[in-house]
């Protein structure tokens, strides 16, 4: 990989989650210790970054607020939620999960007549004025980083619904951790949403591959549909094959 892409790549994914030791960063990029230190290095003096014991964080004084990050591979999420989109039939009850993705999803929904979970708020606002939308929040505590909402009490809240499609969002994917994410209280729900759904789709773009963060919500296995916008390695191709994982890529 070259630099400028990997650095690209590190960048995203400190941000996705917060602090990062350079030991993991090794085994997500698969280079030298000696190579991450100097990245570690450049990304700390742009100032967006602070370099803590092991490791390396997000300085909140200046970071880039989630609406900016939402124009990062912004064609390649669309065309994602567009092809997902195409899933969702009227008389559905589906769960959107919390995501630039998945928020992108409503423009090519709006006009079914669908029930809708979703902690997302920016989802919830954007339906407003569709009518033919039936909304229902998961509730509790909105986390300001990730735009969703979190309680003690939404795994209890969603084991009440039975939800045919689930929509759901990660910020990392790998053959071993499976599912990932960087919440741990927004884990717990996701991981109770693959178990309530009849079929799981998970919407990644490409960067998401071969990552993993904190917390691991579900097995890759436990996904029924994987939709992306590039073909993935080979042995995710050959993975999705032998665990019966359509594979949905633009």
């Amino acid at each position: 990989m070259i630099k400028t892409r990997r650095l690209n790549e590190i960048q995203e994914y400190v941000l996705e989650n917060e602090t990062v030791s350079l030991d993991e960063l090794v085994t997500m990029f698969n280079v030298s210790k000696n190579t991450i230190r100097r990245d570690v290095q450049e990304l700390v003096d742009s100032g967006e970054f602070n370099k803590v014991y092991g490791g390396i964080s997000v300085n909140h004084s200046i970071t880039v607020p989630f609406s900016d990050r939402q124009v990062r591979n912004d064609k390649e999420k669309e065309q994602i939620a567009k092809m997902a989109a195409e899933y969702v039939e009227d008389g559905n009850i589906i769960f959107i999960d919390s995501g630039t993705t998945t928020l992108k999803m409503l423009e090519y929904i709006k006009n079914k007549q669908v029930t809708i979970i979703t902690n997302n708020i920016d989802f919830i606002m954007k339906a407003i004025p569709y009518n033919n939308l039936t909304i229902f929040s998961t509730g509790g505590m909105l986390e300001q980083k990730t735009k969703s909402f979190t309680s003690a009490n939404n795994k209890e809240v969603i084991r009440s619904y039975n939800i045919n499609k689930a929509f759901l969002a990660s910020t990392g994917v790998s053959i071993k951790n499976g599912v990932t994410n960087s919440l741990p209280i927004e884990s717990e729900i996701k991981a109770e949403v693959v178990k309530r759904s009849e079929v799981a789709f998970l919407l990644v773009d490409h960067d998401k591959f071969n990552k993993s963060s904190l917390t691991s919500y579900c097995k890759l296995n436990e996904i029924d549909y994987l939709v992306t916008d590039m073909l993935p390695e080979a042995n995710y191709i050959q993975y999705a094959e032998n665990h019966h994982i359509k594979l949905v890529v633009s």
